[in-house]
């Protein structure tokens, strides 16, 4: 059985990952852009490639074949894997966190670039420039806080920790007057790291082993949801408010992640439920 937020850093571990490649892949990009402007995206696809070869003919099965689900075509699809979020509560109201989560994560994607520019009188160096720093941040966060935040504060908490302190960075990105005040808030941001890997421990013990492919599916499917929604909301409060409150964008993502830490005291209240989420 996985000891108490193994699981937890497991995940950090494929964040700090994901963190790396944000620093690194831009650069490559950039270097390659600079020869090519095709260059980079045929590079892209090369790696794609050499990815699934790795996990077609690498990487083994994890699940062995007596405990793997049949397949049907009606979890196979987008709508149908969203069915698995609906059988449980808790995992409902978990998947909802995750729905929040993403959805105030469009905003950086959305208008920081925007915002940058026009608050900040920001260019392509100083963008690319912060979000390298945000990338390392985010790796020493995924690669070294998660583990023992999670051992320190139990599941329950390092998640609700990780959201507040998501929100309080988006704030800082609001308010800050000055581009090094902004920068000020990119480790705090970082810290919000932890509430990822925490809510995925949750969710994964939720449903059973066979089951943990349709779980990441149907996650899949609720974050392309919120992919959709996000950019339309984010740059229309930024354009609208944009004389007055240039930073409000990110003032509503802070908004629903304070949201979101609500609804997570909710779900994983003692009472509610069991030691898997202490």
């Amino acid at each position: 059985m996985t000891p108490p937020g193994g699981r937890a850093k497991a995940f950090g571990l494929i964040g700090m990952a994901f963190g790396l490649g944000f620093v690194v892949g831009p650069a490559i990009g950039g270097l390659l852009g600079g020869l090519d402007p095709r260059l980079p995206f045929w590079v892209s696809a090369a790696a794609c490639l050499a990815n699934a070869a790795f996990g077609w003919f690498v990487l083994p099965e994890s699940l062995p074949p007596e405990r793997r689900m049949a397949f049907e075509w009606k979890r196979a699809n987008p709508v149908g894997s969203l069915n698995l979020l609906r059988s449980q509560r808790q995992l409902l109201g978990l998947a909802t966190i995750d729905f929040i989560v993403n959805l105030a994560h469009q905003v950086l994607p959305s208008v920081f670039v925007l915002y940058a520019a026009h608050r900040y009188g920001w260019g392509e160096t100083m963008v690319g420039l912060t979000l390298a720093f945000v990338g390392i941040c985010s790796a020493l966060v995924q690669g070294l806080v998660v583990g023992p935040a999670v051992a320190q504060l139990g599941t329950r908490r390092a998640l609700i920790a990780g959201l507040l302190a998501g929100s309080l960075g988006m704030m800082i990105y609001a308010l800050a007057p000055t581009g090094s005040w902004f920068w000020l808030g990119v480790p705090v941001m970082a810290l919000w790291g932890v509430a990822g890997p925490s809510l995925q421990d949750m969710m994964s013990r939720r449903v059973s082993p066979s089951e943990q492919g349709q779980l990441q599916g149907a996650n899949s499917s609720s974050r392309s949801v919120a992919g959709m929604i996000g950019p339309g909301v984010f740059t229309a409060t930024f354009a609208y408010l944009i004389n007055w409150l240039p930073g409000a964008a990110f003032l509503l993502a802070a908004s629903l992640l304070i949201g979101a830490a609500g609804v997570a005291w909710v779900v994983t209240a003692p009472s509610r439920a069991d030691d898997r989420f202490a």
